[in-house]
């Protein structure tokens, strides 16, 4: 009954969204790694005050990532505990040492996955002004809607957009219909130019904004929006009063090969790692998605051949950021700042012995950044020339096939892109 009680929990909590599914994840893992430590001495606990350690590890993986439902697990754990005590089917001294126990290792589990931080990236006023073009009905506002781009395809986009922009044009492609020119027609005579999508949909029209040097109304409708996330737009509406009160913010554009991205770009097996954590990553969290993708890409994988700045290497993955980067490792999830004018590069070497099994209990124990395969810095640059056959290249989500030799750099010139000031 309990367990059917947890799951329950965890399955509402998962459905608040981002932080709501980590704190689901991170509480099952800390009970999870209750049970097995409190295996050692379950001979000697009660069953019930088993369930009341569970409880504790649980209520407190939750509240590392959402405070609020953590106080209230933890209250009701306690209340439980209580009952249980004073009808004589726990002890008081067990309960209280089995719930420190939980929680301890729910605390501890932050080395392993860090905690991801509920404020967006560090923004600043494009070009030092505050105030720059103010439509609050639409004007000279043209929006791009690619209605199959994740979760809220259910939506009606077109009517919601109309109502909140009168004066706007709104652009809706249907099945079949290339996303690119339908930008490309858009911004011929905007001002401003919008996108209803998740990162490929507003990666898109980022490097079309940037060429005509018009801003970019960018409006989340993706599954995960990183980029969204990271610039403090965590719905439509936070663009549409940013819009309204005419606060542009400038960010980095990165290209690799000659296309732009605003997140990450990637090549070598990230590429594999990419596409395999995808899959993964709405069912369990990104980085635990990550783990697991890792490991999958290291059994299978082989490793590339290629010149980085001019020197030879053999790498296994190679993974490209549009600024720093939090947390260090392989596990990429948030930015500080969107505008620090560096490349984040962060490598695993295939010439070291036993890379692929360092990496891995690298990760496991929380020491990646003392790994020997392991290389991460910062640039504003780099060359690449490939010395296999492999071509593949990724960015933000979407993969294709490069040159054999290429850069990787930023733009000269900033993004200019509706979203508030912090």
């Amino acid at each position: 009954m309990r367990t059917l009680v947890a799951t329950a929990v965890a399955v509402a909590l998962s459905a608040t969204g981002r932080f709501g599914r980590r704190g689901a994840l991170r509480g099952a893992g800390s009970a999870a790694a209750t049970r097995a430590c409190l295996g050692l001495v379950a001979r000697r606990l009660r069953p019930n005050e088993v369930t009341t350690a569970l409880a504790g590890a649980f209520a407190a993986g939750t509240g590392l990532e959402l405070p609020w439902a953590g106080g209230v697990l933890a209250g009701a754990s306690a209340l439980v505990a209580a009952t249980e005590v004073h009808a004589g089917r726990a002890r008081a001294g067990p309960v209280l040492a089995g719930a420190s126990a939980g929680a301890g290792l729910a605390l501890s589990s932050h080395r392993l996955w860090p905690l991801a931080p509920h404020t967006p990236a560090d923004l600043r006023p494009a070009g030092g002004a505050r105030h720059h073009l103010s439509t609050p009905h639409g004007e000279a506002v043209c929006v791009v809607v690619n209605p199959g781009a994740g979760s809220d395809e259910g939506r009606d986009w077109g009517d919601d957009l109309r109502r909140a922009l009168p004066d706007a044009r709104v652009v809706e492609l249907g099945e079949g219909d290339d996303l690119l020119a339908a930008l490309e027609e858009s911004a011929e005579d905007a001002a401003v130019l919008g996108v209803v999508g998740g990162d490929g949909s507003i990666n898109a029209a980022a490097g079309i904004s940037h060429q005509r040097s018009i801003p970019l109304l960018a409006l989340p409708g993706g599954t995960l929006n990183h980029f969204a996330r990271d610039a403090g737009l965590d719905s439509a509406d936070d663009a549409l009063a940013a819009l309204s009160a005419g606060e542009v913010v400038g960010v980095d554009l990165a290209s690799i090969d000659g296309r732009c991205f605003l997140n990450t770009a990637s090549f070598g097996a990230y590429v594999e790692l990419v596409d395999a954590r995808e899959r993964l990553e709405g069912r369990i969290g990104k980085w635990p998605a990550m783990f697991v993708a890792l490991v999958q890409v290291l059994q299978r994988s082989r490793p590339t051949r290629l010149e980085i700045d001019g020197r030879q290497r053999r790498v296994w993955l190679v993974f490209v950021g549009n600024c720093a980067y939090l947390p260090q490792g392989f596990a990429p999830s948030w930015r500080a700042r969107l505008d620090d004018g560096r490349l984040d590069v962060r490598l695993v070497d295939a010439s070291t012995p036993g890379a692929r099994v360092r990496l891995v209990l690298a990760v496991l124990t929380g020491r990646l950044g003392r790994c020997r395969a392991y290389e991460q810095w910062s640039t504003e640059r780099i060359r690449v020339k490939r010395l296999d056959d492999d071509r593949r290249l990724a960015r933000d989500g979407e993969t294709f096939e490069g040159s054999a030799e290429f850069t990787v750099a930023k733009c000269d010139e900033p993004l200019l892109v509706y979203a508030p000031h912090r």
